[in-house]
């Protein structure tokens, strides 16, 4: 496990965090863990907005379009079948899809567990002394996060939100800041890099720690 530490200011600290290896270092990631919890993730996020028209719905068609006999063409009872164009839609979306996935609660915070120990793995995981800016200005808020490295996307979880910190972050780009029981798989995957404060750590080892 690799882990960067650093003070508010951006300077590296000479004293290595301690991370419960429950958590953090998991030595069998299990990948099909950590994919079903994202595909639930998105699964349970998704906005059912599709909708298509049946030909009951279609505006239009009330009146046969020809006689039932005699004019040598297939025999038609509306203008808005299906095979018409302009008719209704067969097996179309009906806004009433439910695409949810179930997963427990169990299997979330495991897959937390996972994602958390690959980043921690790959370096991409750094501990913060606090969040705390006092000038309140984005532009020292970009210079301390350029100063540990988080130039790219970047997730800050944080113990506590500090409301001067949340209006100086919130105007730089690729940068999300939550609480620790807001992170979730996607954010976690898609970090480049992940920065937990020193006062969040002990949460996030209460809440994801191996219940016994």
């Amino acid at each position: 496990m690799s882990v960067l530490s650093f003070t508010s200011a951006g300077a590296k600290s000479t004293v290595a965090p301690k991370l419960p290896k429950e958590v953090f270092a998991v030595e069998v990631p299990n990948h099909e863990l950590i994919k079903s919890a994202y595909v639930a993730f998105l699964a349970n996020g998704r906005e059912n907005l599709a909708k298509t028209k049946t030909r009951g719905e279609v505006s239009g068609g009330g009146r046969k379009p020809w006689r039932q006999k005699g004019t040598g063409r297939a025999r038609f009872g509306s203008s808005r079948v299906p095979i018409w164009r302009g008719g209704g839609i067969t097996h179309g979306p009906t806004g009433g899809e439910n695409y949810k996935h179930n997963i427990s609660a169990t299997d979330k915070r495991g897959a937390l567990r996972q994602a958390l120990s690959l980043k921690a793995e790959a370096g991409n995981l750094m501990v913060i002394d606090s969040l705390e800016v006092r000038s309140g200005k984005t532009k020292d808020v970009a210079a301390v996060m350029a100063k540990i490295g988080a130039v790219r996307n970047t997730l800050v979880v944080a113990h506590e939100t500090d409301p001067v910190f949340m209006k100086a972050v919130r105007n730089i780009e690729n940068v999300k800041v939550v609480r620790v029981r807001g992170m979730n798989i996607f954010d976690v995957m898609n970090a480049d890099h992940i920065v937990l404060t020193k006062n969040s750590i002990e949460e996030v080892s209460e809440w994801l720690g191996v219940k016994s």
